[in-house]
């Protein structure tokens, strides 16, 4: 305690040099802390609003089908099974087939993915309830980022072009009926959504699908996934379960390779950092020598003296998360309640909303803290190592090693 009482005494006698260090070490807190809330907030949005548009509790892939490969729809597709109808017509599976076609606004081409959706499905957030629209022929459902590029509103009529089963071509035109609003890309852009008796009567794929999405939930624990996996469905019999960790592996793996780059950044900013309390406390033997020979022959030893030196480093640490908390907490306090606007966000590769939300956790703060505190108190402890080289006599004349 008494350690203690004199680091904190030597500090406050240093003046602007331990706030100036305080400071400086507070500005690689407090961007540590943002950059990583950041982060977490992204992928926690991103990965909340995946799976509310598209991944709910999971998928079963035709075992032809490949997201990433658009020529491997013409064979991606097949008789939906048995016991995943029955979840469907319990509402706890969504069957979407998935073709590809064209639409043709103001005349101009434009490639499209149609996807076949039944109405009545409540499994995803997409507001399909607009496709029952029984006043229309061919109603479809778009998302705001397709509306832009191809210039259409609600009530436009757009032809729309498919190729069958047989190989022939086929058109219609449809209307739009809504257009939807939503962060994730992939129900969004390129797609044109209709009700999926339709789509499977005007391909000629009675009963078939491409895809099915079961509800949340479902295929992790309990009877339910013993059920979806049961030798009724098995893998390898024409369709493959795909678990939410795996749906969303790439984003993750697109947040981790944005976290390394960020890191980089972070490294640099809390070197210097770590510099400038080296550089302090080096500047802090050399000119204590007198001091440092008068604890010792106060009875104080090396270890001691090496101890209070090195608190001494360790509480700015300390003072700095004291700073960082007064300028910085109220900021994101208010930026987790009400989050704020990136400009060119839909370029971050995510399914990120008007706003983005960081998440500021205790345990990030928290760990943040120990790992400042710990790296200061090491970058302060290594100077200090000189006191046990340094003879009494020789302090207390001023002289040193």
């Amino acid at each position: 305690m008494i350690i203690l009482r004199l680091a904190i005494r030597n500090l406050r006698g240093a003046g602007l040099r331990t706030w100036l260090n305080a400071i400086a070490l507070s500005f690689a807190f407090v961007a540590i802390i943002f950059g990583q809330g950041m982060l977490r907030g992204m992928n926690k949005q991103a990965e909340d609003a995946s799976t509310a548009f598209e991944y709910a509790g999971g998928q079963y892939w035709h075992e032809d089908y490949d997201p990433y490969d658009p020529l491997t729809l013409e064979n991606a597709h097949a008789p939906v099974p048995p016991v995943l109808e029955s979840l469907a017509a319990a509402g706890k599976a969504a069957p979407i087939l998935v073709i590809p076609g064209s639409i043709y606004p103001q005349g101009r081409l434009k490639p499209v993915l149609l996807k076949g959706i039944d109405p009545a499905q409540k499994v995803v957030a997409i507001p399909t309830a607009a496709l029952g629209d029984t006043t229309e022929d061919l109603p479809l459902l778009i998302g705001s980022r397709t509306a832009t590029a191809t210039g259409l509103a609600v009530g436009d009529q757009v032809t729309v072009q498919w190729r069958d089963a047989d190989g022939a071509f086929d058109a219609r035109d449809g209307r739009v009926v809504q257009i939807m609003e939503t962060s994730v890309g992939t129900v969004d852009i390129g797609q044109v959504w209709l009700p999926l008796a339709q789509l499977q009567e005007l391909a000629g794929m009675r009963g078939e699908a491409t895809l099915v999405t079961v509800a949340r939930g479902l295929g992790r624990t309990g009877h339910d996934r013993i059920v979806l996996n049961s030798d009724r469905v098995p893998n390898g019999a024409g369709w493959q379960f795909r678990d939410p960790e795996f749906l969303l592996s790439d984003l993750r793996q697109m947040v981790a390779s944005k976290t390394i780059g960020q890191s980089i950044m972070f490294v640099v900013l809390f070197l210097l950092a770590m510099l400038a309390i080296f550089d302090t406390q080096l500047l802090s033997v050399f000119r204590r020598r007198r001091e440092i020979g008068m604890l010792i022959a106060l009875g104080m030893t090396r270890a001691q003296v090496i101890v209070l030196f090195t608190l001494e480093g360790a509480l700015h640490s300390i003072f700095a998360a004291i700073l960082g908390t007064l300028y910085a907490g109220p900021l994101f306090i208010y930026l987790n309640r009400n989050g704020f606007t990136i400009p060119g966000m839909d370029s971050f590769g995510f399914a990120l909303g008007d706003r983005l939300y960081p998440a500021f956790t205790a345990g990030l703060i928290f760990g943040t803290t120990v790992l400042v505190f710990v790296v200061t108190a090491f970058v302060a402890w290594l100077p200090a190592r000189r006191i046990a080289k340094l003879k009494p006599t020789d302090a207390l004349a001023g002289r040193g090693t």
